[in-house]
């Protein structure tokens, strides 16, 4: 835990010392937001559809996709410190691997949740309105919490393995934008094709959207919150220990 909080704050201090990319973070998600919620305001009107307001469905939506966009960057940063050498004076010290890990991600996991709460604030002036309450928002939160952290690790893992920008860029866009758009962020999965629906039941991006879509709802499904929560956890949890053991693989390779 001490370890964590060190790593943490070195990395909260990097991260705010560079006022361009927190413009950039934070500017993204609102434009995602709305080009799309005009774009594809028109499929409430397919049968079908289960809600007549496409940007309060939308919502929850851009929130995972923005988790899950700025994730693939994590990695970038481990890139940074192998080529300046920091990573190899790091794993020479007696720092946790796990806390080297752990202060990255938890530091980004406070951009996403600014990144959350600017999303949200764009869509109420738009119009979207929910009836969840304090809860329902705080689901959303933490799901695009665990998104964020699962494919931020995930990066990390591949910064370790493969030492290239380019190559983390390449891997990352090829599985990002399938999973974006198989899985319900943007249309209801009661209007996709029946190939998108089975795809979609493996894919952690979409549990995290239909857990927050539900707990945002009037009357919400507990049992699929929690459902879709676990899987998200379980996914979250394994996928780190497995991008913490990365480490070995590098320091094996230097």
């Amino acid at each position: 835990m001490t370890h964590t909080t060190l790593i943490t704050g070195r990395w909260l201090r990097a991260q705010y010392r560079q006022p361009a990319l927190i413009a950039f973070t934070l500017v993204q998600p609102a434009i995602w937001l709305l080009l799309f919620g005009q774009l594809f305001r028109g499929v409430v009107n397919i049968p079908g559809f289960g809600d007549s307001s496409y940007i309060a469905f939308l919502t929850p939506g851009i929130v995972m996709m923005t988790a899950l966009m700025n994730s693939g960057w994590s990695g970038t940063t481990f890139i940074a410190d192998m080529e300046r050498g920091v990573m190899d004076r790091m794993l020479a010290s007696p720092v946790s691997r796990g806390g080297l890990m752990a202060g990255q991600l938890i530091s980004n996991a406070t951009t996403t949740v600014i990144q959350t709460i600017l999303v949200f604030a764009i869509g109420f002036a738009a119009g979207a309105r929910y009836d969840g309450g304090a809860g329902g928002y705080a689901i959303t939160v933490f799901a695009a919490m665990l998104v964020g952290t699962a494919f931020g690790s995930l990066s990390n893992a591949v910064a370790l393995l493969t030492r290239q920008d380019e190559a983390l860029i390449g891997i990352f866009q090829f599985v990002s934008l399938p999973l974006t758009f198989m899985s319900s962020i943007m249309i209801d999965p009661r209007v996709a094709p029946h190939w998108v629906n089975v795809a979609a039941r493996f894919n952690p991006v979409d549990w995290a959207a239909l857990a927050a879509r539900q707990a945002l709802s009037a009357a919400p499904d507990w049992s699929s919150v929690a459902r879709h929560g676990l899987y998200l956890v379980a996914f979250t949890l394994i996928v780190g220990w497995l991008s913490t053991r990365a480490f070995r693989t590098y320091q094996r390779s230097i």
